[in-house]
């Protein structure tokens, strides 16, 4: 089963008034196990870069001047997502984002039934608690020590760690980092176990004699043959 782990970054938080994307970062995974394929991106927003947002990412627009416009990039980033649903922590907002661009760009949008929005898994799992990216992984000691300002790839790697410990755990050693080999012995180990003599199950006359003294004292046990 392939999934896609997606984040983004944007001027701003309303796609209608005008925001734009100007990060993409994917990871895929492969049966809830992440294969080191990613899709990352940055582009041009075809605007400026309002200060409060700039101090999230960090990305001004003259970093982002000589960065592709979203539709030079709309095919690579439809053709790595393919038809894999997508696994996002607020979802609406992320793909409420890319569905914009993408109706700028002629194309159809992604449907939201495909998306896995990890918001709400969190808040299944943890009524009550903090359920933001940097919470997660603090709860499920997931290494925050590189994530200094929101990146979209960094941020898709945090996730896809955080939504496998939603989904039941991460396997050992089955980190986003590393590729193991897991091996596990087929050979067959013969167990030696003592026979011992089967136990005695059956009344002894002994009690047998007690049971019937015992019945004589009942008035017409059903019971007595």
């Amino acid at each position: 089963m392939r999934e896609i782990v997606l984040d983004t970054e944007t001027t701003g938080l309303n796609p209608k008034s005008g925001d734009r994307v100007v990060e993409i970062g994917c990871v895929e995974l492969q049966n809830h196990m992440a294969t080191g394929e990613t899709y990352h991106t940055y582009v041009n927003p075809e605007r400026d870069m309002p200060s409060e947002a700039e101090r999230v990412h960090g990305l001004s627009i003259e970093f982002l001047s000589d960065k592709p416009l979203f539709a030079d990039i709309v095919d690579e980033f439809l053709a790595f997502v393919g038809t894999s649903p997508v696994i996002a922590h607020n979802a609406p907002f992320d793909l409420g984002f890319l569905n914009a661009e993408l109706e700028l760009a002629s194309r159809t949008p992604l449907p939201m039934d495909r998306a896995i929005d990890t918001v709400p898994l969190a808040r299944r799992k943890f009524p009550g608690a903090q359920v933001n990216l940097d919470a997660l992984c603090r709860r499920f000691n997931v290494d925050l020590s590189a994530r200094v300002k929101h990146g979209a790839l960094l941020d898709a790697e945090l996730l896809a760690e955080v939504y496998l410990e939603l989904i039941g755990g991460r396997e050992p050693g089955l980190g986003l980092a590393a590729n193991e080999t897991v091996t596990r012995s087929t050979e067959t180990v013969k167990i030696d176990r003592p026979i011992r003599s089967p136990r005695q199950h059956d009344a002894s006359a002994e009690e047998i004699a007690a049971h019937m003294l015992f019945l004589e004292k009942i008035q017409n046990p059903l019971w007595k043959t």
